[in-house]
């Protein structure tokens, strides 16, 4: 069984799309990686990237080219300054010059030099790219990867993962997870934590996910803080400031801490706290939308549903550190039963894959966090995905805007819904298990048309007809 840690799932990188952004910019510095290792960044002359399928038809919405072209130039998604990114693309196309691994130039012209293959999709997956370098003996070095969904990578030949830690409770189903918490008396958290000691010690654990928690909170109040169109042509006017500032009576504060503390000091009906989670949501995907800095959770077009659900339970509930750490340990578990089972990949799922997983993710961490059994915390994942079952991904123009930025404020009320119908049920009497619904999540993805899987050929893509330009 392929080993699948916590910090596989929920990642942290730039929008707009983790599988369309994240997974070639990746792809890009393997390559460069592996280009460097077998015949040095000095010997190249030319280098030319060709993007199938998925990765061709919704490419330049989701920013394909510029995630390539960043990460053939050293950059990192995890680090770099994303402020910066959109003049250094623009001085690649200008001066038809590459900074090769940050190294030295090399002459690139985005026009010819990144071929679009509309017409063409590898076998392996929807998401598929191919990078040649011309040596200057002759020779070319050419290898084919795949982005698999989650900002997971994988080349072509090779297994999706080759991690072979050995977990002390490999759960690779729902099954799997109760009937190890049942027999070791375990919560769901409890259980995950035992299995990330296998790759890292406690404390780096609770390090990363609380890093991973102030990237969320971060990216949140950027996107309750900034105005504006977003990029791609669309014209989309972001929302979440506005609804931050009616919420606060337009008082504006200097950091994400004060930010949070004067939200909680506050006393809100429940109409108002409902706008508040969806306000989180929005900011999370505006940012996304518009190449900040995000959580891939487990994609960034869902990036929205996790933090949001996450702030509320934070907010109205008091939740400290180490219960944030407890509730993105479940998170990750969630994650890992669909992609082990199913897919986290829209080009292969549609976005049930993608909004619908990370309800599910969501709703059993805030049911575990509010004080629900294993059972009940599976049982709240499952109604959040029964509910997501079918749905389309159909961006507008490919970009991650519309109705992709709604659909987390939706996904995270549904969460939060599942969670409280789970609290007050009985698991003994559910028709219906996470693990039936995850196998019928992949037989619904095998089911529907490519034209509904991330290609923009279909649903709201094709109804509603706009100009794109590059972002």
């Amino acid at each position: 069984m392929d080993a699948i840690s916590v910090f596989d799932m929920l990642k942290i990188g730039v929008g707009p799309s983790s599988s369309h952004t994240m997974g070639p910019w990746r792809a890009a510095q393997r390559f460069i990686t592996q280009l460097d290792a077998s015949a040095g960044i000095d010997h190249v002359d030319r280098i030319h990237v060709e993007l199938f399928g998925s990765l061709a038809k919704t490419g330049r919405g989701h920013g394909t080219d510029i995630a390539v072209m960043m990460g053939l130039s050293g950059e990192d998604p995890r680090t770099c300054d994303t402020t910066l990114l959109h003049a250094k693309v623009e001085a690649i196309r200008s001066r038809c010059l590459l900074p090769l691994n940050g190294v030295r130039d090399l002459s690139f012209t985005p026009s010819s030099d990144l071929t679009f293959h509309f017409d063409q999709t590898l076998d392996f997956h929807p998401n598929g790219m191919r990078f040649t370098a011309e040596l200057s003996d002759g020779t070319e070095i050419s290898a084919t990867y795949y982005s698999v969904g989650g900002g997971f990578v994988v080349e072509e030949g090779e297994p999706e993962s080759t991690d072979s830690v050995d977990l002390p409770h490999p759960c690779t189903t729902a099954s799997d997870v109760l009937r190890a918490c049942r027999e070791h008396n375990l919560s769901i958290s409890d259980l995950v934590l035992r299995n990330e000691l296998a790759w890292r010690p406690a404390d780096s654990v609770r390090v990363g996910l609380l890093e991973i928690w102030h990237t969320m909170a971060e990216c949140m109040y950027r996107g309750c803080h900034t105005e504006g169109v977003l990029p791609g042509g669309l014209d989309v006017v972001r929302r979440a400031a506005g609804i931050n500032r009616l919420l606060l009576g337009g008082m504006r504060h200097p950091s994400a801490d004060t930010w949070m503390r004067a939200i909680q000091a506050r006393r809100y009906s429940m109409h108002e706290m409902v706008e508040w989670i969806s306000c989180f949501a929005l900011a999370v995907n505006e940012e996304n939308a518009a190449f900040g800095r995000v959580v891939t959770a487990p994609t960034n077009g869902a990036a929205g549903v996790i933090p949001a659900v996450l702030m509320h339970y934070v907010l109205s509930e008091g939740a400290s550190e180490d219960d944030v750490v407890r509730f993105l340990l479940v998170t990750g578990q969630v994650g890992m039963l669909f992609k082990h089972n199913a897919t986290i990949s829209a080009a292969l799922g549609g976005c049930q894959a993608e909004i619908g997983v990370s309800a599910a993710m969501a709703a059993a961490a805030l049911t575990e966090g509010l004080g629900g059994s294993p059972e009940r915390a599976l049982m709240a994942a499952e109604i959040a995905m029964e509910h997501h079952l079918g749905l389309t991904c159909d961006p507008i123009g490919g970009l991650v805007q519309i109705p992709c930025i709604e659909r987390n404020a939706m996904g995270a009320m549904k969460a939060i819904t599942a969670t409280h119908i789970a609290l007050v049920s009985s698991p003994r009497n559910a028709k219906v298990t996470l693990d039936t619904v995850i196998k019928t999540m992949w037989q619904t993805a095998q089911d529907m048309s490519a034209k509904y899987k991330e290609t923009a050929e279909g649903g709201l893509a094709v109804l509603i007809p706009v100009n794109v330009i590059e972002c």
